[in-house]
């Protein structure tokens, strides 16, 4: 019984990741991520292609741009998005690792907490255990492995802190788009 509910798990993972959230119909998107995230404020818009892992420790914030294909993961620990967040695509968002040092390739998993007002640029990675303070700005290609300090901007491999930002943020990311 426990490996028919298994497969049935998968299969509707499959279907909402693949399927459902490839609809070109932004509502829709937002209406199924509502009923599946623990937490989804209002006047946030979801890019098609967003992979959820783990719904149920995921909460999201107000006004937040999530753009395509990206990866929110909250199988390790809680992923929490806070307001006016701006995620570039192809980010992915990891609660959960593989540990290097174990013999047996076990996982080790932490929570990511991301704070208003962060704009995380196309293609980074944040891992386990990462705090990224509220007005941060993450630059395309970084790799995010240590908690990244309020109002800094940070790239590299892994990201390190190259400035400060200066931005009064005001403003909202969350713009709607037909059929995107």
């Amino acid at each position: 019984m426990k490996k028919i509910k298994t497969i049935i798990l998968a299969f509707w993972n499959y279907i909402f990741n693949d399927w459902l959230m490839g609809l070109p119909f932004h509502s829709i998107r937002y209406f199924l991520l509502r009923q599946r995230l623990n937490k989804v404020g209002q006047g946030n818009f979801f890019r098609m292609y967003t992979e959820i892992r783990n719904p149920r420790k995921i909460y999201i914030g107000n006004w937040n741009s999530f753009n395509q294909r990206i990866l929110l993961d909250g199988r390790g620990g809680k992923l929490i998005i806070g307001d006016y967040v701006d995620i570039g695509q192809e980010t992915n968002i990891w609660t959960l690792e593989h540990d290097p040092n174990s013999d047996n390739h076990a996982t080790k998993g932490g929570d990511v907490v991301i704070e208003d007002y962060v704009w995380i640029a196309s293609r980074v990675t944040i891992l386990p255990g990462v705090k990224i303070g509220k007005g941060a700005v993450i630059a395309t290609g970084s790799i995010v492995t240590k908690d990244i300090p309020p109002m800094t901007i940070a790239a590299g491999v892994p990201a390190k802190i190259i400035g400060k930002r200066k931005s009064k943020l005001k403003y909202n990311p969350s713009k709607k788009y037909w059929f995107r």
